[in-house]
This record gives structure tokens, C-alpha cells and sequence, in this order.
């Protein structure tokens, strides 16, 4: 049997292995960080898997401006890796590899990120050790990455500050703020398959890091280690329930009409934590709001391995299955569901034929942003005068109908590119242009307070989303936030049932009064090494080669993210991004862009029908229209996987 060197060589000369993978295999090998990697390693050259050694080697897991997100658990677990699995039988150890999410990445991730964090307080004359808050969700893994990383962290002059638990993303964004840290860390992989794992990071405004912050850390995570010396080591703080009861107090605040909610103690709710964080704060968040709900209990449990669900991904149908069931027996009008990280929430509501019926996030959105609109013009809160001031944030691939409901109440609609860090950057724009006193701290004054003064000096932020399922409704976090989202849609379930709507009733109440918005969205996945450059190919054909037409219509504008120069509608640049959006003479638009998180090239598709000026759609009308959109969709999806395999072929 050759040895390694022999085997990789004959491997690469036979097209079996890249040679990406076999320089970076060969640094893994010398630089023996642990015996168990040259183990797994070996194992794998041996036994010839030369794929997996491809997807695990053919590049340095990159962190990104987000961070990093990549497989825990490979897709071949080598003997060494397994060694004495948990209860749950997750292995001994994380994936081996340079792309792989294990404690080599955490390592270098969380030295390049307090690394910055010094250069950042030299540069800005603060005194002290920088404050880092750590939190994770329940995937393998995510506690032994948060230990290492706090470990890290202090080693080099950070003070680390740890949940005794797991906790949402949204959660982290709050403790962020809310204990004036400098950055934020969350392990988590959010709503992906069980053998993947991340880490996200946020600054010191709680949201997700952006430019200039993002490309300092990326440089710091690729440079050299720097230990720093002992006398400048930090300390690790437990964090206790004084944290999830300050965040409570303030997801209490989102509820806009108490008595409303305590009038509908006929509403009936089914909520599923998936497994996830969820969990923690959303049981005791509804029943002190005094909502009337009953848990899966075979999803109330932390679980890595999220046992009961094909993906831990609430816009599935399949993961809500148990939910449904549920409702089924207990006559539920609504079932919620969270993903593992509790950032995103699903929803699937009891329609007006009697069926359990799932609600896009584009649906979901559209209802939540018109609800908080409507209540808050008849509160008075907002009115004609300061209409101006109140802010609608969506994504340019989210639904036209916000930009519509925004139109109807006459508030500012602004759209950001894909990611909630964009949105948490226009709330920190909004927060900077607020006066307050000397010694004053906008973290320290109440909901009303702020509300007050961001109507009279700034901009009043009133719902923000993305179709993927991300909906916040306060600044007092600073990403997409599903505790909060499942308080807010339940306020809007209270609202169609005290006027005896039910919830899709009322979504066709709002079409038939600002116009039908329908979307579709698809995905082509591509994975390993391979599938990361025909998605690479795919995206540069739409640039090199656009579409005149789309299933027989014209397109009549195309926007390319990543050449033009876009400004949004308060005048600030849009970041560049590839992305391309086109528009067609039937109103139709579609976008088109590789997605962050997942090995994947997105569409989406969006139709719309507009009743004309001062008109709305009759029941018939509307039923007719909903239909033909859904159709004509369906169909340009057809086309455009079709277009896709021409021009991948």
C-alpha cells in the first residue's frame, strides 16, 4: 500500500483529487494539530475516498462578513473522528478537514476576531479589555465550540461572557447591547441539516458585522497567530436569568393592543421549539401575554440530531408535520414553529375551508407589517404628520406587497440587500440621529421613550423582513428575531379573530384592498468542491449572456448588484453583491443570486395584479387573479430550470 505523499500524488495525477486538496491536505498532515486528524485523515487516503477528501480539503473554510457556517459531522465519519459517541451518537470529534467547521476554524475565527477588537480599541482610545458574548444553539458540537471559543477569546485579552445554556441568535443581538459588549459570537447554523454547524458574529451594535469591520476581521482571521501575554488575559462570566428577563420585559413591549389579545382567549395556538432555543423563552413569553397555546412535545427537547424532521427548517411543511397533527386534535387556528436558533419562524394557520394551510414568509411579512401599520394609525400614534417618519425595511428579494402596505399608509418603504446586518445597519443609522442628553444612553430608555424621540428626530422602524422567513418589529435587537415575531403574529391571529376573519380571510382582505402580490421561489443546489464552481459558472452566464425574453415576455430592465451604482430610497448606497433582478413588460420581476449559507443558486419569482386607483378587487375578482399569478409562476419557474441546465450544460 503507497503512503500518503505517494497516494495523493497518484490521485491528483489521475483526476481523482485536486491539487487544492492535496497542498492543503499535505499542511494539515505536517502541521499535526492533533493526532486525531492525522488519523482521519490517513483513514480516508487509504481507503481512497478521494470525494470526500475533495469536499473536506478543496478550500480554507472562508469566514465571510458573517462569519463561517460548514459541516460538523462529514459525510464519511472515519473511525478516528467517531471514537466514543455521545448518547445522542454524534462522534467523539468534529470533521476533519481545512472546509470543515471544527476546532481549528473556532480557533482561528475567534483569534482573528479579538485580535481586531484590540486594534479596534486602539484605534478608538478605549480603555480596558474588550467584552465578547457567546451564545449557541443546540447542534452538535455548538457547547464545545463555545467553551473553545471563550478560552480563546480570554487567552487573548477578551473577557467572555457565556450563557449557562443555549439561547436564540436574536438573544445574542440583545445581551450584545444590552451589556454594552463589544461583539458578539452565536454557534449556530441556524435552520440547516443537523451535520452542519457556524459561527456568526455580531458588533457592538448587536447586529451582524458590516464594512469596514468585516474586512478587518477577515484579514486578522488569516494572519499569523499573536498569543497575547498573560498579563493581559480575560475572565469568562456565566450569564444568568437576568438576561432572558430583560429581553422578555422587552418582546412584551412588541404586543401593540393588550386588551385585544385578553378578549380572544378562544384562540387557540400550537407552538414547536423544533429542537431548538425556541424553547426558552417563547413558553413563558405567551403565557404571561395570556395566549392560549399547547407545545409538540416530542420537538420540546434540545436535539442535535433533530430526530423528527427531515431539516430543522420551519418554511418546510414537513417540519411542521407534528405541529399539525396537534392542531388537528386540539382545534388549533395556528401553528408556529422556530428553528434551531429561534431566528426564523413558520407558520401554518387554519384557512377559511377548515384545512391547515402554510403561510409563506412573504404572506407572513405582509400580514405582520399591515397589522402593526393599520394599529398604529388607529392608536395615533402614528398619523398624517409623522406618517413620514415610520419606516417599512424589507429586502429587494422580498414581496412588493410591504412596498405597497407602505404606499397605502404613506410611510417610508426602504429595501437592503439579503441579510438582516443590512436592516440592523439602517436601525443603527436611525439610533445615531436621535439627540439625547450628555450621559444619556439610548440602551437605557424605555420603548415609548425611544418611540417618542425617533418620531420627533429620526425614523420610527415599525417592521422589518425577508421572504426567508426573518421579521423583527423593535431596535432593541438587531436581527431577525422569532421570539419576537411569534408574539407579533400572534397579536395579528387575536386581531382577524375578534373580527371573526380567519387569517388567510384577512391576507385576502389586504390584496383585495392594495393589490395581489404572489411570489415563487426555487433553487438549484450544487454541492462539494464541483457544485461551488457551476454555481460560480451559472451566476456569470446571466451576466454574460442575459435573457432577452422570459417565457415569452420582454425584459425590460435588468439590475445588476454588482456592477451598477444602486442607491435606496433614503439616498445611501447599496453595497455591491452579485445579484441580478430582472423585469418583465407583464410587471413580473425575478432575482437571481447565490445564496450565503447554502450550496445553492436562488430564484425568486414575483407576480403582482394592482386594483386601479381608489378600486379594490371583489371576492370573485381576487380568487381569479391569485390563481392566474400562481400559474404563470409555476410556469416561469419551469422555464427557468429549464434555462438553467442549457446554460450549465
Amino acid at each position: 500500500m503507497p503512503d500518503n505523499n505517494e497516494a495523493l500524488d497518484q490521485a491528483v495525477s489521475e483526476g481523482k483529487l485536486l491539487e487544492t486538496s492535496a497542498a492543503n491536505i499535505r499542511a494539515d498532515l505536517a502541521a499535526a494539530s492533533s493526532p486525531i486528524a492525522a488519523r482521519a485523515v490517513s483513514e480516508l487516503i487509504q481507503a481512497g475516498e478521494w470525494a470526500e477528501l475533495n469536499d473536506r480539503f478543496f478550500r480554507t473554510l472562508a469566514f465571510g462578513t458573517g462569519g463561517i457556517r460548514g459541516r460538523t459531522v462529514g459525510k464519511i465519519v472515519t473511525k478516528a473522528e467517531r471514537g466514543t459517541p455521545n448518547d445522542l451518537g454524534r462522534p467523539q470529534f468534529p470533521c476533519v478537514g481545512s472546509n470543515a467547521m471544527n476546532d481549528d476554524s473556532v480557533t482561528r475565527a475567534t483569534r482573528g476576531l479579538v485580535e481586531y477588537l484590540h486594534d479596534w480599541f486602539a484605534r478608538e482610545k478605549l480603555t480596558g479589555k474588550p467584552k465578547l458574548v457567546i451564545a449557541h444553539d443546540p447542534r452538535f458540537f455548538s457547547r464545545e465550540f463555545t467553551k473553545l471559543a471563550a478560552a480563546v477569546a480570554t487567552k487573548n485579552g477578551c473577557d467572555a461572557f457565556v450563557f449557562d445554556g443555549p439561547r436564540s441568535t436574536p438573544e445574542l443581538s440583545f445581551a450584545v447591547r444590552s451589556l454594552r459588549a463589544n461583539a458578539g459570537v452565536v454557534i449556530t447554523a441556524s435552520h440547516n441539516p443537523a451535520h452542519d454547524n457556524g459561527y456568526k458574529v455580531y458588533f457592538d451594535d448587536g447586529a451582524q458585522v458590516i464594512e469596514p469591520h468585516a474586512s478587518g476581521i477577515i484579514a486578522k482571521v488569516n494572519a499569523p497567530e499573536v498569543s497575547a501575554p498573560n498579563e493581559r488575559r480575560g475572565s469568562v462570566t456565566t450569564l444568568n436569568r437576568e438576561v432572558d428577563e430583560a429581553y422578555l420585559a422587552r418582546l412584551e413591549t412588541l404586543v401593540l393592543n393588550r386588551d385585544l389579545v385578553k378578549a380572544q382567549s378562544d384562540l387557540r395556538i400550537v407552538f414547536t421549539p423544533i429542537h431548538g432555543t425556541g424553547a426558552v423563552l417563547i413558553k413563558p413569553l405567551l403565557q404571561r401575554l395570556g395566549f392560549k397555546f399547547d407545545v409538540v412535545q416530542e420537538q420540546d427537547n434540545f436535539d442535535g440530531r433533530f430526530p423528527t424532521v427531515e431539516s430543522p427548517n420551519p418554511e418546510n411543511a414537513e417540519a411542521l408535520t407534528l405541529g399539525l397533527a396537534l392542531a388537528e386534535k386540539v382545534k388549533a387556528d395556528l401553528v408556529i414553529a422556530t428553528d434551531p436558533d429561534c431566528d426564523r419562524m413558520g407558520v401554518a394557520v387554519r384557512s377559511a375551508d377548515g384545512e391547515m394551510k402554510l403561510l409563506t414568509g412573504n404572506q407572513i411579512g405582509g400580514l405582520i407589517s399591515y397589522y402593526r401599520a393599520k394599529t398604529l394609525f388607529d392608536q395615533g400614534v402614528l398619523n398624517q404628520e409623522n406618517a413620514e417618519r415610520g419606516v417599512i425595511i424589507k429586502t429587494f428579494v422580498t414581496t412588493d406587497l410591504q412596498k405597497a402596505i407602505a404606499a397605502r399608509f404613506g410611510l417610508r418603504l426602504v429595501e437592503t440587500l439579503t441579510g438582516f446586518k443590512y436592516i440592523g445597519a439602517k436601525l443603527l443609522k436611525y439610533e445615531r440621529a436621535v439627540p439625547l442628553p450628555d450621559g444619556q444612553n439610548y440602551r437605557d430608555l424605555s420603548e415609548e421613550e425611544t418611540r417618542r424621540l425617533r418620531l420627533a428626530h429620526s425614523a420610527f422602524y415599525i417592521f422589518g423582513g425577508e421572504e426567508s422567513y426573518g421579521y423583527s418589529g423593535a431596535d432593541f435587537v438587531r436581527d431577525k428575531d422569532a421570539n419576537g415575531a411569534t408574539v407579533m403574529f400572534c397579536e395579528v391571529a387575536a386581531y382577524a379573530k375578534s373580527r371573526g376573519l380567519t387569517i388567510d380571510g384577512l391576507l385576502d382582505e389586504i390584496f383585495a384592498e392594495v393589490g395581489c402580490y404572489q411570489e415563487r421561489n426555487g433553487a438549484l443546489t450544487f454541492e462539494g468542491a464541483e457544485g461551488a464552481a457551476k454555481i460560480q459558472r451559472l451566476l456569470a452566464t446571466y451576466v454574460q449572456n442575459p435573457p432577452n425574453e422570459m417565457l415569452g415576455a420582454k425584459v425590460v430592465a435588468v439590475k445588476n448588484f454588482e456592477t451598477d451604482s444602486i442607491r435606496d430610497v433614503e439616498g445611501d448606497e447599496i453595497p455591491k453583491e452579485k445579484m441580478l433582478i430582472f423585469e418583465l413588460e407583464d410587471q413580473t420581476r425575478i432575482a437571481v443570486r447565490g445564496s450565503g449559507t447554502e450550496p445553492k443558486i436562488k430564484y425568486y419569482l414575483f407576480g403582482q395584479r394592482r386594483p386601479g386607483e381608489g378600486k379594490s378587487f371583489s371576492v370573485i375578482e381576487l380568487g381569479e387573479i391569485k390563481a392566474k399569478l400562481a400559474q404563470h409562476l409555476e410556469a416561469l419557474w419551469e422555464w427557468l430550470q429549464k434555462d438553467a441546465e442549457e446554460r450549465s450544460g
